[in-house]
């Protein structure tokens, strides 16, 4: 691929809050989840897992732990990326518990947002959630954390590009 076909999924990326009702293809479902294994970790450990919510009350169970963001059940499909502390803390003590096992479990969610995109279909990053609720819900163990949730869906909205600050605004050269 290249890099202006990458820079077009990433400009076409939106956050998506309204679903269609079409269920997502197992083969599509696939690809994300390959996207997101495929992501870099700290010392390869993958500290990271994933839970699939195809289960209708399942998925309004994350929406109400979601603070009531219903768009999370109306959604096919809704992945739970986990971060798994314990993981990582073996090899890297306290900055691997504390930090690597949710930038493990960011940069896979990250992955799969990008292939969601590629597929023609939508997702939204949702960060806010009650993080007890939601690892009640999916069934985190010990050293289990949830980082993100991302409803996936055909979309039923085309939502416009949000405002970017500049890249001045955002790099500092030294």
């Amino acid at each position: 691929m290249s890099y202006e076909a990458f820079r077009q999924i990433v400009e076409r990326r939106r956050s998506v809050r309204r679903f269609g009702e079409a269920a997502v293809s197992e083969a599509a479902l696939r690809q994300v989840l390959e996207a997101a294994r495929l992501a870099p970790s700290a010392g390869n450990l993958q500290a990271w897992r994933v839970v699939v919510a195809r289960d209708g009350g399942v998925r309004e169970a994350l929406a109400r732990a979601a603070l009531g963001q219903e768009f999370v059940a109306q959604a096919p499909v809704a992945l739970v990326f986990i971060a798994c502390s314990d993981t990582s803390g073996r090899k890297y003590g306290r900055r691997g518990r504390d930090l690597y096992a949710a930038q493990d479990a960011t940069i896979a969610a990250t992955f799969a947002m990008l292939a969601v995109e590629a597929l023609g279909l939508g997702t939204v990053w949702v960060g806010a959630f009650d993080t007890e609720d939601v690892a009640r819900v999916v069934g985190c163990g010990a050293g289990e954390t949830p980082v993100a949730i991302l409803p996936v869906g055909t979309p039923a909205e085309a939502p416009a590009a949000a405002e970017r600050r500049s890249l001045e605004a955002v790099v500092r050269e030294l």
